[in-house]
């Protein structure tokens, strides 16, 4: 069989479709099928506009957090290695972590420098996004999904802050939860509340805690909030995020311009 036939068979066969599913000249065409067709470009889309990769109007900060979001997860799913959620282990493996696993200090201090990024890089985000506009129609669900990502990145960390187990996490969440107290209508001394039967043994605080104070109840709790919890729930309201940015013409443009 001649080479050229040889090769067109080859390269017409089925089994080398399923691998290389487009040509690889520079046209428009196949830089859209190049993303379309990657099981990782596909998230993002074929044509974005110009001013969404400019860094001065976008500032870069949603993809940095969402970034500072993978490297958290990383680096805490490496810690869970090591650390038991329990008043008889936790400051110890906590000491042992940095004092005696390699490289353990420099992993804790990547995710405790990951979470402060973190806080700092949303709420950047959020106000670029209401500082160009970028909350009013049709963006305004989306506006509403970055509020509740921001409270919960906010939860995220401070319930992490209590997970070291000595004294600043342990009196730093007593002042913390003391102001859940004062909930309204879910506090025994918020608005409401004792009237409708709120005490320190039933309100909101104590199901945050598992008590009326801080102790080994609070810690469990807080570790499951920190680790399973409030990553689920971020990770799943991110997708929505993400999504909306997509069916909302991408990023928004200067001046208000969808």
């Amino acid at each position: 069989m001649p080479l050229a036939d040889l090769k067109k068979s080859v390269t017409k066969s089925p089994v080398w479709k399923s691998v290389f599913r487009h040509d690889y000249k520079d046209t428009e065409r196949n830089r859209y099928l190049q993303i379309l067709s990657n099981i990782w470009l596909h998230l993002h889309p074929t044509k974005i506009s110009r001013h969404a990769v400019e860094v001065r109007y976008t500032w870069g900060m949603g993809g940095i957090s969402f970034f500072i979001f993978l490297v958290l997860t990383v680096t805490g799913v490496v810690l869970m290695f090591y650390y038991r959620p329990t008043d008889q282990y936790a400051y110890y493996d906590m000491k042992y972590l940095m004092n005696d696993v390699p490289f353990g200090a420099f992993i804790r201090n990547m995710h405790r420098w990951a979470a402060h990024a973190m806080v700092i890089t949303v709420w950047l985000h959020m106000l670029r996004v209401f500082m160009t506009g970028s909350y009013k129609p049709p963006r305004e669900f989306n506006w509403v999904i970055g509020v509740i990502l921001l409270v919960l990145t906010l939860l995220l960390s401070f319930t992490g802050y209590l997970l070291p187990w000595d004294q600043l996490a342990i009196w730093a969440v007593t002042v913390g939860t003391n102001m859940a107290r004062a909930t309204p209508l879910l506090g025994h001394e918020g608005p409401l509340g004792p009237q409708i039967g709120m005490k320190p043994d039933n309100d909101v605080r104590f199901l945050l805690l598992g008590g009326t104070q801080v102790g080994p109840p609070a810690l469990l709790r807080f570790y499951v909030l920190h680790c399973v919890f409030l990553p689920v729930a971020i990770g799943i309201f991110m997708i929505v995020h993400f999504w909306r940015i997509r069916k909302d013409g991408g990023i928004s443009g200067p001046t208000g311009k969808v």
